[in-house]
């Protein structure tokens, strides 16, 4: 059985190991929790230059997640989409509603 002396590279792959890329920077992980109790530890580098974030995303359930374990960040709720009917119903009271109704039907009937 002849064997292959490329055998789990592919062509152009280069040269294996940290002498080609360079020396990986130090990093340190920070522990988030979101509502769902879900921690996560996201790495950053340890040269001095990252500004740490008060939150982070849970990639588990989407929720934000911050630092304090015992007060996680509370869920943003979403407003449920409005139809032009709600927005409507907002600026009137039931009684603009008929009036307009009703002439608008008047105008219809010819009965201006």
């Amino acid at each position: 059985m002849a064997g292959s002396a490329i055998r789990g590279s592919r062509v152009g792959a280069g040269p294996m190991g940290e002498a080609e890329r360079g020396e990986a920077i130090a990093r340190f992980y920070v522990s988030y929790w979101c509502a769902n109790g879900h921690e996560t530890k996201p790495s950053f580098a340890e040269d001095g230059t990252v500004t740490i974030p008060a939150e982070w995303d849970c990639p588990r359930c989407g929720y934000p997640a911050g630092r304090d374990k015992a007060n996680p960040p509370r869920p943003v709720k979403n407003e449920p989409y409005k139809t032009h009917l709600a927005y409507v119903k907002e600026r009137r009271t039931e009684a603009e509603a008929t009036e307009i109704l009703d002439n608008a039907l008047a105008k219809l009937r010819g009965d201006d």
